[in-house]
């Protein structure tokens, strides 16, 4: 193990690695890609994908503030990713969803974290990145 994760405790060394896995992500889809897309951008299309959640769900479920949800569908849709329009059951609700472009690059991006998964699986091991997959999705009884 690195050194340098070592000393950590186990929330720390899986936030830790939770950040060196988004930034690596970013950074491969950035180099890629001539739209530039944020972490928090992801998770935003991410949940957006396939749905039609309303903005204050995407807010809740992301865990950002209301004006920091606004800012970034607003980038979103300046750059072609996904479309604002009314909730059909509540007129002061607005909905949220991907544009055939926005669709086209989730599914790139699902590639590239795929690859990543795979490197990570060639590093540690099948059974090794199984246990840990399980081991994440376990239910540890401290959910809200």
């Amino acid at each position: 193990m690195c050194s340098q994760l070592e000393e950590l405790d186990v929330l720390d060394l899986l936030s830790k690695r939770h950040m060196n896995l988004r930034k690596k992500v970013e950074r491969m889809w950035n180099s890629a890609n001539e739209i530039k897309i944020s972490n928090s951008e992801w998770y935003v299309i991410s949940f957006t994908y396939k749905k039609q959640p309303t903005i204050a769900t995407i807010t809740k479920q992301v865990d950002i503030t209301r004006q920091a949800t606004h800012k970034l569908i607003k980038g979103l849709e300046q750059k072609g990713v996904l479309e604002i329009h009314n909730a059909l059951h509540n007129k002061k609700d607005k909905c949220v969803t991907l544009t055939s472009y926005g669709d086209s690059i989730y599914e790139e991006y699902t590639k590239i974290k795929n690859e990543l998964e795979s490197d990570i699986s060639h590093h540690i091991g099948k059974e090794q990145l199984q246990l840990l997959k399980a081991i994440i999705s376990n239910d540890w009884g401290i959910e809200d």
